[in-house]
């Protein structure tokens, strides 16, 4: 669901009885399955089109909720909104909107490479700040650190952008082909539950949250990697397209465990290519080789599709009970 709200929302204590109000309104309608809340206004910076920001819903209560991290398909869904709420100018082929995500710092720029009445084909590039050093996205400095579970001992790699990922090796898990990976259950559902709860426990984040996410990963094709993550309650259909452009990123950091499985060097433009259970993506890297280091430029992934799935919702019930709402909604869908 995609929400414009007043710029002034941008506080916890006043977001949450709105949030709350319109997950009383989805289920009432039928749509307890939408756990992903956007919401959006025209940014007053001048360098931003839209300010965004993320909330993941927490399935046990609908008055919890996780306002951190981010979600690349919740960007597209609001950009797509945006235009047919007119906060950006009607989008055609080649348009680019700048969005500032609020959850993290984040600059993106979403291209829309073409559109349809109802949705349209995009590309999205996480824009780093200039001098952004690609060791930044290293969460302990480390390339890998090891983390103690329940069920063992397990090496990893903590890596932030977009959103905060902990990736494993699969292999690690007892899984040494990448049709094993897709078809694992809820062994492994749960092995990787306790790497991500004792990762958010060895950063300092809530063990209950949702962040950081955790991804499993492996390679069985020269250049290509596959991945397979856990989203909000269940297996992840694909990859979460934060989690390929942070998967990609890891990748080129010497080191990390994506890396070691890929076995390439980033220098200049380099494209990941990830498989997922449900299909594929690519992203590209572009990293600029100094002697002090390497610097992370952006990293772009492409061929990501979003659409309406419905017009402006009546909220005014809802509405009425929150200052910074305004009476504009949408449930988009995208893939």
């Amino acid at each position: 669901m995609v929400l414009e709200v007043d710029e002034a929302a941008n506080v916890e204590h006043e977001l949450r009885p709105l949030l709350t109000e319109a997950r009383r309104w989805l289920v009432r309608n039928g749509h307890r399955d939408v756990l992903k809340v956007a919401l959006v206004s025209a940014s007053p910076h001048p360098l931003f089109d839209l300010d965004y920001r993320f909330v993941q819903c927490l399935p046990e209560a609908l008055d919890a909720f996780d306002f951190r991290g981010s979600c690349g398909h919740s960007i597209l869904a609001t950009v797509l909104v945006a235009s047919d709420l007119r906060l950006v100018p009607r989008l055609a082929p080649g348009d680019r909107v700048r969005l500032r995500i609020l959850n993290n710092g984040d600059h993106i720029v979403c291209e829309a490479d073409e559109t349809r009445r109802l949705g349209g084909d995009f590309t999205l590039h996480f824009v780093q700040q200039e001098g952004t050093r690609l060791s930044r996205l290293l969460m302990t400095g480390q390339p890998v650190v090891k983390l103690s579970t329940p069920s063992g001992i397990y090496e990893v790699s903590l890596a932030s952008l977009g959103n905060p990922y902990v990736f494993v090796d699969a292999r690690d898990l007892g899984i040494a082909k990448q049709a094993e990976l897709f078809a694992a259950g809820a062994e492994v559902f749960d092995e990787l539950q306790q790497i991500r709860r004792a990762a958010a426990e060895f950063l300092g984040m809530p063990a209950t949250g949702v962040f950081p996410k955790v991804a499993a990963v492996t390679s069985h094709r020269q250049g290509r990697l596959a991945a397979r993550s856990i989203s909000v309650p269940t297996w992840h259909p694909t990859l979460a397209l934060t989690g390929a452009v942070c998967l990609a990123a890891t990748a080129s950091c010497p080191g990390t465990i994506p890396a070691r499985l890929l076995a390439g060097h980033a220098d200049g433009t380099m494209r990941v290519e990830i498989d997922t259970a449900g299909g594929s993506t690519a992203a590209l890297v572009k990293v600029e080789q100094e002697p002090a280091g390497a610097l992370l430029q952006w990293v772009s992934v492409s061929r990501k599709q979003a659409r309406l799935l419905s017009g402006p919702l009546d909220l005014s019930t809802l509405c009425s009970h929150a200052a910074h709402a305004s009476a504009a909604a949408h449930l988009p869908l995208t893939v």
